[in-house]
C-alpha cells in the first residue's frame, strides 16, 4: 500500500549510475547528498530532468516518499509539475 506522505520541495541531480541493472535510461535523478532524503533512494520525476541538462545538474522539485507493493521507497513527482533548475555544471552554454 502506498504511503500518505505530504509532497515537498526537495533538492535533487541527475547523475550516472555505476550499473543500470533493473534501472531504466542512463541518466538517472537521485536526492543530493546531505538532504533529507539518502542519496540513494530513487526519484520518479519528468524525464526532461535527465534528457534537457546535462548530467550533474541539481534542481528543485515538489515532491513525497511513497511505495509500491513489492518495491522499496521512492520519492514521487508528477511528469507534468514544473521544476526549477539551481544549477548546470560549469561549461555547459545550453541544450
Amino acid at each position: 500500500m502506498a504511503q500518505d506522505n505530504d509532497y515537498e520541495m526537495v533538492e535533487v541531480e541527475s547523475y550516472l549510475p555505476a550499473s543500470t541493472n533493473g534501472l531504466h535510461g542512463k541518466v538517472h535523478i537521485r536526492p543530493v547528498e546531505g538532504g533529507k532524503y539518502p542519496s540513494s533512494l530513487h526519484v520518479e520525476c519528468s524525464k526532461d530532468l535527465s534528457r534537457h541538462h546535462p548530467v550533474g545538474s541539481r534542481f528543485r522539485i515538489r515532491a513525497k516518499l511513497t511505495d509500491r507493493a513489492g518495491g522499496g521507497e521512492y520519492l514521487y513527482s508528477s511528469w507534468r509539475w514544473p521544476y526549477e533548475v539551481l544549477s548546470e555544471p560549469e561549461g555547459w552554454n545550453g541544450r
